[in-house]
């Protein structure tokens, strides 16, 4: 939310909700924290300013409209605090370095050191001896801006919460019981891992979140950038033993910003992400300034479909570990049906798993199993249909459960059959829940796997 204004927001997000509507898509609409610790940068103009080494430039606090010639804003009065001459200040992880060279009051003048782009509302950091100089400024992780933003957000339906800049799990516990008071658990919170402190309490968070987000643009800004390969594998580690989903974003494809085709080293960064088992991989200024989006798009889809097919045909499934996270007889026995149904599945060759289910919880648990052949989960709450958009490999559908659970399987064939997405004499996997008629999960569990030939 700290681009662009709440109308360009409102109607994208109403646009987005028609096409919905129109043509029966299930487009989820997740909501970015701006956060309140992070320093940023502005020159004043709209498109990005080159800096070029050995220019010396005024980092200042002072408010002014436009810009001015060698001069940048800072958004934090104190951000000067505890800087000395000699330290080094990094802007957006490298694209621009500078050393400190005189101290201004409260302002910083500043050598370019390494020559680069300014981006409008860069993100900055301090170094000192090749260690990130830490500071607590006091604030809050959501702003008084961040509330009204996420008040805006609810106001207009949306479906997850990234929050920025999470420190511990109080942040996010503080949000979901907020939602949780005002009946809107259906919103999903997102932990954006990207800071020191997010990494000191990395389990904590991420067993409270209904998802994490590895932000590898805004860690490289506290983190050096050698060690983030091996932290983007400790988190999707961590979340695929958690069962929570992960998704990976930043700089996935960043030269096609600017140009038509993607380097190697890139694709091949798309690939270890898909590799390691994230649920998502997600474009940023590829997609929203780039010059080329629907072709970045194009290409992480299929670089990603490339890795997958490989997996399967390598069987990389098999080394999957499992984790057991029920505690209770009745989740016990959910983890271990679809444990089981996956394997079934993949030994017997099926062409489609469906899945029955009101929260999608056995649809998580299918989707972390991680099963060659599509799982299509069928629900009768749009809210669970928007959640599972964010379990890999599922595919949510939306239509009324009978009690009845021959008709449901009848009603669901017929549709699918319809879209052409199975056909006569199709080889599918029937796992059915237990708790589609009640508000909450029963305590009893009646679940069941089928093999069910499409007539």
């Amino acid at each position: 939310m700290c681009h662009g204004s709440r109308d360009w927001h409102r109607g994208a997000i109403r646009a987005l909700k028609r096409l919905n509507r129109e043509k029966g898509f299930c487009v989820s609409v997740m909501m970015d924290t701006e956060g309140s610790q992070l320093l940023m940068a502005d020159h004043g103009g709209v498109s990005s300013l080159k800096i070029e080494d050995g220019s010396e430039w005024l980092f200042t606090t002072e408010k002014f409209e436009g810009s001015r010639p060698f001069t940048i804003q800072v958004n934090f009065e104190g951000f000067s605090e505890g800087i000395v001459v000699g330290d080094e200040l990094v802007i957006d992880g490298g694209m621009v370095t500078f050393e400190v060279v005189e101290k201004v009051g409260n302002d910083l003048r500043c050598k370019c050191t390494d020559s680069g782009l300014l981006l409008p509302r860069a993100k900055l950091s301090f170094w000192r001896d090749g260690v990130l100089v830490e500071r607590n400024f006091g604030l809050p992780t959501l702003s008084t801006k961040d509330w009204a933003d996420i008040e805006f957000g609810i106001s207009e339906g949306i479906d997850f919460i990234a929050v920025s800049l999470v420190k511990d799990v109080d942040d996010i516990k503080h949000l979901k019981n907020y939602l949780a008071r005002r009946s809107l658990d259906s919103i999903k919170v997102i932990a954006k891992i990207e800071s020191l402190d997010s990494l000191k309490n990395l389990k904590e968070i991420v067993g409270a979140s209904d998802g994490v987000m590895v932000a590898r643009g805004d860690l490289g800004v506290q983190v050096p950038l050698e060690q983030i390969p091996a932290i983007q594998r400790e988190i999707t580690l961590l979340c695929r033993q958690l069962n929570k989903p992960v998704i990976v974003a930043s700089q996935l494809l960043e030269s096609m910003v600017e140009y038509p085709t993607p380097t190697r080293a890139e694709v091949a960064d798309v690939s270890e992400a898909v590799r390691q088992y994230a649920d998502a991989l997600m474009l940023s200024a590829e997609s929203a300034v780039g010059a080329f989006a629907e072709k970045s798009l194009s290409v992480l889809r299929m670089a990603c479909g490339r890795m997958e097919l490989w997996n399967r045909e390598e069987n990389q499934q098999k080394l999957l570990s499992q984790h057991q996270l029920a505690v209770s007889l009745p989740d016990r026995i959910s983890e271990q049906i679809c444990i089981s149904a996956v394997e079934m599945a993949n030994n017997l060759g099926v062409d489609a798993i469906f899945v029955y289910t009101k929260h999608g919880h056995m649809a998580s648990l299918l989707s972390s199993n991680r099963p060659n052949p599509p799982i299509f989960a069928f629900t009768d709450n749009a809210n669970a249909r928007k959640s599972m958009n964010l379990y890999w490999g599922v595919i949510p559908i939306q239509l009324p459960l009978l009690d009845d659970m021959e008709e449901n399987i009848k009603q669901t064939f017929n549709l699918m059959k319809s879209r052409n997405t199975v056909k006569p004499g199709d080889l599918v996997l029937v796992v059915s829940d237990s708790d589609l008629h009640g508000p909450f999960p029963a305590p009893s569990v009646f679940q069941s796997v089928q093999v069910r030939t499409i007539p």
